[in-house]
């Protein structure tokens, strides 16, 4: 019955074997053996009958988990020492710095997860209904946590005024890429084919439709971005003694600028000006840094939204190619085909971005998520993502990035309490006479500081092991009792 069971579950090459003649029917072994071989089919087919159904457990990619937790991590990192180191905070302007992976790397791995996710959709109705729920779900969660209403982790008041509330944010823009982007792999599930062609090329010309879908809209993009005529406009800022109105002079189409752009157009035409991002990155540019002399423009002083419109469309061909690294992953089963590809393809993204950028063609710009981003980054992330993969999934190295897969399977959870700042804004709110004195301020100042005689290295400090290697561990811990928030 043992070689029966492991034929059933796929791991026995060959049928049971017919019992050995006992010597009792020696006059006529032919028909022995006949009914014999009955006899053991007649086992096997009443042992398939009462037997349960096995289903082979599908092997997790340990990978997957890990970049998820590496992106929350940077995500902290930037967020929370980026003001004392600069040089990894958001790039200004053109140019790409550690805190601006930050946000395809998200959308590359949700491409890739979508892949995994969907590849076997039974009901696309129901597949469908899915889709759309946990998009609600991402953008109640965005507006709640970006739109202005929390105030973490140091103010500890709440609300906002719906008149200047911020529609958009990080997870409003992953909320539209996963909506598009799943839709489109749930809609060509009919068409999907099981096994790839021999043709080179036929895993991109057998999911053509997603990427049709992909630069489909960075076409969109580029149409738009070039082609839009951009006026004057104008905003009013609010100060404690009234309120100024400064106009900005544009009439152009094409630039690429801070100032005069179609992606701060679009949004300010569909948001309105009152909803967009009101401290954007490039008031470190060092026109706007100024002097008395030479005073700084007065786009300057504008809001501009990092996670728009028209950029957020452009930003559908990141979880695009990660769609497409996941269907690499589910066809190609031996570690060599799928790290050729990864590898491959990424190098092919770095090179297009590079020549775009330095050729001045198209710069490297993450607030107007332009082509030659898009490229660098999800080149960036198909490399890493295939290095750690060959270390944790290959190599079988996995003890050194266990904190990232925790961190990775409870990514909303640390996204929410630590990127968020809503744990420490907990915190906070236990104070003794004053909010400066809470255990937060006094875990910062006594513990980090203080010791190194540094706010700034202090800074990095407290963020590595108050912040990320606390959350490393909270995750651990969850991870082992089966907790796990997912939307």
């Amino acid at each position: 019955m043992e070689e029966v069971r492991r034929v059933e579950e796929g791991w026995g090459d060959k049928p049971p074997r017919a019992e050995e003649d006992d010597g009792n029917n020696k006059n006529n072994p032919t028909k022995e053996a006949h009914e014999k071989e009955d006899e053991s089919k007649e086992r096997l087919t009443q042992h398939e009958e009462s037997a349960p159904l096995i289903k082979p457990k599908n092997k997790r990619v340990a990978a997957l988990d890990a970049f998820r937790g590496l992106t929350i991590v940077l995500m902290i990192l930037v967020d929370d020492a980026g003001g004392a180191y600069e040089k990894i905070d958001h790039s200004p302007w053109n140019g790409c710095t550690l805190a601006d992976f930050v946000m395809p790397f998200f959308l590359f791995i949700v491409g890739v997860a979508i892949a995994l996710a969907l590849k076997r959709i039974p009901k696309v109705s129901h597949a469908v209904k899915k889709i759309v729920l946990r998009t609600l779900k991402l953008l109640f969660w965005g507006l709640l946590l970006q739109g202005g209403y929390s105030h973490a982790p140091y103010d500890l008041s709440y609300g906002v005024d719906m008149k200047y509330i911020r529609w958009c944010g990080i997870l409003q823009r992953i909320a539209l890429v996963y909506l598009i982007v799943a839709l489109i792999e749930t809609f060509t599930a009919k068409i999907r084919p099981t096994v790839l062609g021999t043709d080179r090329f036929s895993i991109f010309t057998s999911y053509r439709w997603q990427w049709i879908g992909g630069f489909i809209s960075l076409l969109i993009y580029l149409i738009i971005t070039y082609a839009l005529y951009v006026p004057d406009w104008s905003f009013v800022v609010h100060e404690r003694v009234g309120a100024t109105r400064y106009t900005v002079k544009c009439g152009m189409r094409g630039h690429l600028g801070p100032a005069c752009n179609a992606v701060g157009h679009v949004d300010r035409q569909v948001w309105g000006v009152n909803h967009l991002y009101s401290q954007p990155v490039w008031i470190r540019l060092k026109v706007c840094k100024g002097t008395w002399a030479d005073k700084p423009p007065t786009w300057c002083l504008a809001p501009f939204e990092p996670e728009g419109l028209l950029s957020s469309i452009s930003a559908i061909l990141s979880g695009t190619i990660g769609v497409h690294y996941g269907h690499v992953l589910i066809h190609f089963k031996e570690h060599s085909e799928r790290l050729k590809h990864w590898v491959s393809m990424g190098l092919i993204l770095l090179i297009v971005a590079i020549i775009l950028h330095f050729t001045d063609a198209i710069p490297l710009n993450k607030q107007l998520y332009s082509f030659s981003y898009v490229c660098f980054t999800a080149g960036a992330a198909g490399i890493i993502f295939s290095a750690i993969y060959i270390l944790i999934d290959v190599w079988g190295i996995r003890l050194p990035f266990l904190f990232l897969e925790w961190i990775g399977m409870n990514a909303m959870l640390v996204f929410v309490m630590a990127a968020q700042g809503i744990f420490p804004a907990f915190i906070n709110g236990w104070y003794y006479e004053n909010e400066g004195n809470s255990l937060v301020y006094w875990i910062q100042k006594h513990v980090f500081n203080n010791v190194w005689h540094s706010e700034r290295l202090g800074t990095l400090l407290y963020v590595i092991f108050a912040e990320i290697t606390f959350w490393g561990v909270v995750a651990g811990i969850l991870h082992k009792l089966g907790i796990y928030w997912k939307l």
